[in-house]
């Protein structure tokens, strides 16, 4: 068992007596970093979850005596030597630590035996991609000089997002100019006009199921993102990810704040365009003088918000965005040494196609489900330095693939454990499919399958509630990063919005939309702390 399930809890399901400075709807890394800023401010922040245990998609769940986690397979940016490393140190107190996945994070196979590995070291993924595509050196290096020039570009990006609205449409143009002309492109257009070679365009969007979008939809600028993310390698928190919550919310509690969990909120309580305070599903009212959303926008705006607000021009044009894809994830108990297989602590991507148009696992035919276009494979248990395997060496695993939300649609509302035979029924059949498609692909493991368990959109439905299942909210296209208002300064007086929709998306993108938030919200103290890193 992880440490941070063993550890002290920073939260529970009463709460201290208010009054409270702030409420954080959503315990995500969005509302964490939020509510950790604002501790760190001095601010008494109450954060309501309305799931049994905080964290969000860095949540970790057990069965059987195994561990998984359930959205954190290996984050860039979090040492000292970039500036969210230095904040999460500073927002944790110096006890979120971090382990390398080593020299390698990502392994990729594609058909015909290709594999191209991507290590924890600029120079050497340039040398990597150059010996695999000898003839295209210098749209390699095209690609990279783009990778950097947006990088130079999100840093105005980022200020102008939480200038005053009456003067945003102004420092978007001097500060976010460089940075819009990349999110407002594709990254197909991007890459088409760098090289012919097919395998190398695909190679070069290679890790789009980080942000869930294909080269076609996407904004280059969120591909560009990932690659400069993990430039100098990736890492998982030692004692699992759920010490990412228990970190940063004792830093919460310590400033006199708390985290309530089962606070199911219903309605974000506005009087005369000023939010005042929440209601949960009780009937239970807390006020406070400010309330930030970290529930994702658009599950905000269609969730929370009254009907007369809803119904506002800014929030239809949030609505109309489409949500990244949904996924399914087919978590894996072993007993015995998984390494003996080819397992490491890197992710493991396998790709059936060149083709990275083939987003989603066709399902809608239960009777005609071949194999995923790709498999993203992660083993938790070989990337924290704290795992203890035990004489029966037991391990975890865990499958990631895109789906149709729609196979799933109709069992929305539906008990979670209680969607009836079909639902069942089709359950098994896509995990016996996934588990087959990935000891085809590492035959040593199947002796030691010990446990199988598949996640479906209708659980990330019950425990996180974005739209559509999505995992990674609103889908970044560049339609996303046209709209005006995503920001973290809602038209509701009092009203901001936590996130990876107000920035970017993964673990990392959450973080800076709360940082964003709790910036917004208290501009002098968060420039302060963010100038002293």
């Amino acid at each position: 068992m992880s440490t941070s399930m063993k550890a002290h809890k920073p939260w529970s399901k009463k709460s201290k007596p208010g009054p409270w400075d702030t409420i954080v709807i959503g315990s995500g890394m969005g509302g964490m970093t939020t509510a950790a800023m604002l501790a760190k401010l001095g601010k008494r922040v109450l954060v309501l979850e309305q799931h049994y245990v905080p964290g969000g998609f860095t949540h970790m769940f057990n069965r059987k005596n195994y561990t998984w986690d359930v959205g954190v397979h290996a984050v860039g940016e979090v040492t000292e030597h970039s500036m969210t490393g230095r904040l999460l140190s500073q927002l944790s107190g110096d006890k979120l630590k971090w382990a390398s996945l080593g020299p390698v994070y990502d392994q990729f196979h594609y058909p015909d035996g290709f594999r191209i590995d991507f290590p924890d070291n600029p120079h050497q993924f340039r040398d990597n991609l150059c010996s695999a595509f000898p003839n295209d050196v210098a749209a390699i290096d095209d690609y990279l000089n783009y990778v950097r020039d947006v990088a130079r570009g999100m840093k105005g990006y980022y200020m102008a997002r939480v200038t005053p609205r009456g003067l945003a449409p102004v420092f978007d143009r001097l500060l976010g100019r460089k940075a819009q002309a990349y999110l407002e492109q594709s990254t197909k257009a991007v890459v088409d006009g760098l090289t012919d070679n097919e395998q190398l365009r695909s190679l070069f969007c290679a890790q789009w199921g980080y942000y869930g979008s294909p080269p076609s939809r996407s904004s280059f600028a969120m591909q560009a993102l990932v690659v400069k993310h993990f430039l100098h390698g990736g890492y998982y928190p030692v004692g699992g990810a759920g010490e990412i919550a228990r970190t940063l919310l004792a830093t919460v509690e310590e400033a006199g704040g708390w985290t309530r969990i089962r606070a199911d909120v219903d309605q974000i309580l506005v009087r005369g365009n000023k939010a005042v305070g929440v209601r949960l599903t009780t009937g239970e009212e807390i006020m406070a003088p400010r309330i930030i959303a970290a529930t994702g926008i658009q599950s905000a705006i269609r969730r929370l918000l009254p009907e007369e607000q809803r119904e506002q021009a800014w929030a239809q044009s949030i609505r109309q965005l489409p949500p990244a894809p949904a996924h399914v994830c087919l978590y894996i108990g072993f007993k015995g040494d998984i390494r003996e297989a080819g397992c490491t602590a890197a992710n493991k991507w396998f790709y059936n196609t060149w083709d990275n148009e083939a987003d989603e696992w066709q399902i809608g035919d239960p009777d005609a489900i071949g194999e995923a276009p790709c498999l993203y494979c992660s083993f938790p248990s070989l990337k924290d330095p704290r795992h203890e395997p035990g004489d029966d060496q037991r391990h975890t695993g865990e499958v990631v693939t895109f789906v149709p939300w729609e196979v799933f649609g109709k069992w929305e509302g539906t008990r979670w454990k209680k969607r009836g035979v079909e639902y069942d029924e089709l359950k098994k059949r896509l995990a016996d499919t996934l588990l087959e498609q990935l000891l085809k692909r590492l035959p040593g493991l199947r002796e030691m399958v010990d446990y199988v368990e598949l996640s479906t959109p209708l659980s990330t439905d019950n425990f996180c509630r974005p739209i559509s299942g999505s995992i990674y909210g609103i889908e970044p296209t560049p339609d996303r990063f046209r709209n005006p208002w995503l920001r973290p300064r809602s038209p509701i007086k009092n009203l901001f919005f936590s996130g990876s929709e107000v920035a970017s998306v993964g673990v990392i993108g959450a973080m800076m939309g709360g940082v964003l938030a709790a910036t917004s919200a208290e501009p002098m103290g968060a420039f302060s702390m963010i100038r002293g890193l």
